[in-house]
């Protein structure tokens, strides 16, 4: 599985890399710039990436409007539903609307920071990326 980890906080971006780290390769950007051109380099590079871990606050661009430019790409492209990249989004807010937000924009889940490691990796069996045990 191949992973990106879009994160500002250093002390949060260590953790979900060394965690997810266990199911495939991590790259690692610390803002939305970065992670946009990480996915459309993987896309261009034909190994896109199978999860994406979206910060919703991060400098430069937010999560959200990440989120929203992955699923229009996508959109453009002509992908179906089921073969987009997966998106999880990280928060440490408890701000409801940017959740219902991305949501509707179309990310898979969302994770409330600190993260809790068995949900996490529950939502990343459920998403059918890794094998259950």
């Amino acid at each position: 599985m191949k992973i990106l980890i879009a994160e500002d906080d250093l002390a949060s971006r260590r953790f979900l890399s060394k965690f997810l780290a266990q199911f495939g390769e991590v790259d690692l950007v610390v803002d939305g710039i970065e992670a946009l051109d990480a996915y459309l380099m993987a896309i261009k590079e034909e190994d896109p990436y199978d999860l994406i871990c979206l910060d919703i606050m991060m400098p430069k661009v937010d999560g959200v409007k990440v989120l929203k430019a992955i699923r229009d790409f996508e959109a453009k492209r002509g992908v179906a539903t089921e073969q987009r990249v997966k998106v999880i989004m990280t928060t440490a807010l408890a701000e409801t609307e940017f959740v219902n937000q991305a949501f509707e924009i179309g990310c898979e889940a969302y994770a409330a920071k600190p993260i809790d490691t068995n949900k996490m990796f529950e939502v990343i069996q459920k998403l059918g990326l890794i094998e259950g045990n």
